[in-house]
């Protein structure tokens, strides 16, 4: 924690968007008595690392969701920001107030589908509810086909197939590796090994065609999956879809311009200041780093911005950020993982037991100052 840092009345920190890399700048500024506001259209920090466990354990989302309130009372704010003006230095809510600010940190992160993702207008209650709803789905399903084998995918697949394996599991991906690209051959063949030793049954290197026409996350019948590549139709009754992640940037993409890239994160410098303005900041998802778009390392671009403006503040320089060595880590399962460690290596075990057991719920409650539910 840092010590008390005296600061003139004008300054005042404005982060709109409050996952991985929103929460972390905001304990920061909490603990250097830096005035902020935390901008979320949820009531709850969602520990989205946590969301695939949530989908097939009843219970576990309630660990997922960490209340704003507790943590930050009058520091956060619950809205939707549709626009920044960076003429008046001012975020701008969806019912047209306006938070001014004299520094901006912009961490809007990603969005995709549920149940990997959860970016909509709602109250804790009603998020965890989703989850134990599709719980209760997850249970009637026979046959469950998961579409896209990223780490999502995959993930997701190991899920369904450790706490379910009576069930038949089939994991549908474009590639013909699975998992991310930044990690290491010997990574994903370890994941692919792991799927196949769990009854995970493989289909690689198709997509599915009639995705947008499928009934996704409920139960219905004899489902039928087309294949781009293939005759073969894949029946299910249940459809879980893991792609489509794409960049938050409707709330900025009209005030930055040329500073958007094609992507729609933010162009930002070494210091993940955004182009052309030294008091914005891009952090997570949504700035256009070289790396993947991990927790981990949203939280440490909150870090390193905070840690930036409080430098701006007292004239010190600026410290820099360079994306390293993928260090990645994936649940395979609550007994099972893999991944590797500044690009090597890490075993099956080790994994297991630093992540896979609470997929590190119980950390972000203790930065968050609150105490886990049981």
């Amino acid at each position: 924690m840092g010590s008390k840092l005296s600061v003139d009345e004008s300054v005042r920190v404005v982060i709109v968007g409050g996952g991985f890399a929103g929460i972390a700048a905001a304990n920061q500024l909490k603990s250097y008595g830096i005035p902020f506001v935390l901008v979320d259209i949820k009531d709850a920090f969602h520990h989205n690392v946590g969301t695939l466990r949530a989908s097939v354990e009843s219970g576990f989302a309630r660990k997922t969701f960490i209340s704003y309130g507790y943590s930050f009372q009058g520091s956060f704010k619950q809205g939707q920001v549709v626009g920044i003006n960076l003429q008046n230095n001012t975020v701008v809510l969806e019912n047209n107030e306006e938070i001014h600010f004299s520094h901006l940190i912009i961490a809007t992160g990603s969005d995709g589908p549920f149940p990997g993702k959860f970016n909509k207008a709602a109250t804790k209650e009603m998020a965890i509810q989703k989850y134990e709803d599709l719980v209760k789905q997850v249970q009637k399903a026979k046959r469950v086909v998961i579409v896209g084998g990223g780490s999502a995918g995959v993930e997701m697949a190991a899920e369904v197939k450790t706490d379910y394996p009576e069930k038949e599991v089939i994991l549908i991906h474009s590639k013909i590796a699975l998992a991310d690209v930044e990690l290491e051959p010997y990574v994903r063949q370890t994941i692919k090994e792991i799927l196949l030793q769990k009854g995970v049954k493989l289909v690689l290197g198709q997509r599915v065609s009639n995705l947008d026409r499928l009934t996704l996350n409920m139960v219905e019948e004899n489902m039928k999956l087309h294949l781009d590549k293939d005759t073969e139709v894949i029946t299910a009754d249940l459809v879980l879809c893991c792609t489509g992640i794409r960049i938050n940037s409707s709330s900025y993409v009209d005030a930055f311009g040329d500073k958007v890239a094609s992507n729609g994160a933010l162009k930002v410098n070494d210091h993940l200041q955004v182009e052309g303005h030294s008091n914005i900041y891009a952090v997570g998802d949504c700035a256009d780093l070289r790396e993947p778009k991990m927790a981990y390392l949203a939280g440490l671009h909150g870090k390193i911005a905070v840690t930036n403006i409080i430098h701006s503040l007292m004239q010190k320089p600026l410290k820099t950020y360079k994306p390293g060595p993928v260090t990645m880590l994936l649940s395979m399962g609550r007994n099972d993982g893999v991944g590797q460690f500044n690009g090597y290596y890490i075993g099956r075990y080790c994994v297991a037991l630093v992540k896979s057991r609470d997929v590190f719920v119980s950390k972000s409650w203790n930065e968050m100052g609150q105490k886990m539910p049981k």
